[in-house]
């Protein structure tokens, strides 16, 4: 039986690490390659560290979290997906009008591929006329003859959320609302959210249905793929509509504007927000999308089904407060990461990478500052496949370990021919 001894070379730095060095494996006797790479492959996975923010530990934030009264919510950190928070995340309730962040997405993405423009005016087909809406509908009031620019009808779905320009939007992208409405389902099997369907784009049909878990991950991808959608829609405070531009010259000199405040009132009381959405039907109770930032850091929360707007509200007020208040992103620059020394391979070092993202949530007493070390395999034999973990990259603090990294092979190592292979085993014999 093969043993190891580990040592970790641990590195401490008042800044961020210009590259890496690599700690160093006892001497390991040589093995057939097949059986070398599976007792390696084990042997990291055995050292593989859980999840970075561990709720059992007595002193965690997470063990305190506030007490909130909507029937379902969940709080994650925007740019890492670290679930903080979360109260039935997989119960199934209709979205409302959280549903035009779909719509405004696919209009977005159509923006992006080029097939649009903010400044494109858009004709309105009959059904998108607000007097064609469904009872009780909020409004953007479009009508006949009026002359929308994209830009204001996207304005009309997250200001006063207007099922009107839900219509006419979809009708600009797709024939019919139906092939719309396809669309949007198509886009959440994308995104891999199973219980997530769309049976209209404005969100007051009762079938509409989603989770908070999965439209909070919604969420972080519209916040990712349209983050200048925060500064241009959501966080816009009020919508003058229509304007004496949006109307007929004959009409202009009679006008009736209707001025519409955003329904998201933390916009104003709770420093840092800027988006998302409010939604509203009998079915559901009432939800909300949150977003918000502070110092770099920014969090993402879903509530739906309170009893009232302002108990939603403050249930929204309490995730953020305590999210804030215990939690941080870290984004460490590991620099280049050095080769490591391959033997018995056609090359004499492997090239190591990362597949993870570098950035990560931490309690926010956490990570001011850190060490790096790192475990390495070695001997490194050849042959090694593409991807093989041959290490772990390690974040610690004063208080311990953050995180662990897994290091691997940039590509495929071959191994070398009968005479390297020969020279690397005396070396490493001697090296013994």
């Amino acid at each position: 039986m093969v043993s190891r001894n580990l040592k970790v070379n641990t590195i401490a730095r008042e800044d961020w690490f210009p590259g890496l060095k690599t700690g160093i494996l006892s001497s390991l006797k040589t093995l057939p390659a097949i059986i070398y790479l599976l007792f390696v492959t084990l042997f990291l996975s055995a050292q593989t560290a859980p999840g970075l923010l561990d709720p059992e530990g007595p002193e965690h934030p997470a063990k305190f979290p506030p007490e909130i009264v909507s029937r379902a919510a969940v709080l994650m950190d925007a740019e890492t997906g670290t679930v903080l928070y979360a109260k039935n995340p997989d119960e199934p309730i209709p979205p409302a009008s959280l549903t035009k962040l779909m719509t405004i997405h696919i209009a977005l993405n159509e923006i992006d591929a080029g097939r649009s423009s903010p400044d494109e005016i858009i004709s309105l087909p009959q059904e998108s006329w607000a007097v064609n809406q469904p009872p009780r509908s909020s409004l953007m009031y479009l009508a006949e003859g009026h002359i929308v620019s994209l830009r204001e009808l996207l304005l009309g779905l997250a200001i006063p959320s207007g099922n009107d320009a839900a219509v006419a939007v979809a009708l600009r992208f797709s024939p019919t609302v139906q092939e719309f409405v396809d669309r949007m389902n198509a886009e959440a099997r994308r995104m891999g959210l199973k219980e997530t369907r769309f049976v209209e784009p404005s969100g007051i049909d009762e079938n509409n249905m989603t989770t908070a878990m999965e439209f909070t991950a919604l969420c972080r991808e519209y916040i990712k793929r349209h983050p200048d959608s925060l500064r241009d829609f959501h966080s816009v405070m009020e919508l003058a509509y229509p304007r004496t531009a949006n109307v007929a010259p004959e009409l202009r000199s009679t006008v009736a504007t209707w001025r519409q405040r955003n329904h998201n009132p933390l916009l104003t009381s709770f420093e840092g927000t800027d988006g998302l959405k409010t939604g509203y039907i009998d079915e559901s109770g009432y939800n909300i999308a949150l977003t918000a930032e502070r110092q770099g850091t920014r969090f993402v929360a879903v509530l739906l089904g309170a009893r009232t707007a302002r108990l939603r509200d403050a249930d929204g007020q309490k995730l953020l407060s305590w999210a804030f208040e215990n939690f941080k992103t870290l984004r460490p620059d590991f620099g280049v990461i050095e080769p490591v020394r391959l033997w018995k391979g056609k090359a004499k070092f492997a090239e190591l990478t990362i597949d993870e993202a570098p950035e990560f949530t931490v309690p926010v007493d956490r990570g001011d500052k850190l060490w790096l070390s790192t475990e390495i395999i070695d001997p490194l034999i050849a042959p090694v496949p593409d991807r093989f973990q041959v290490g772990n990259l390690i974040l610690s603090d004063a208080q311990g370990e953050l995180r662990r990294i897994p290091l691997l092979t940039a590509r495929e190592y071959e191994k070398g021919n009968f005479f390297k292979r020969i020279w690397d085993s005396l070396r490493l014999f001697f090296r013994k």
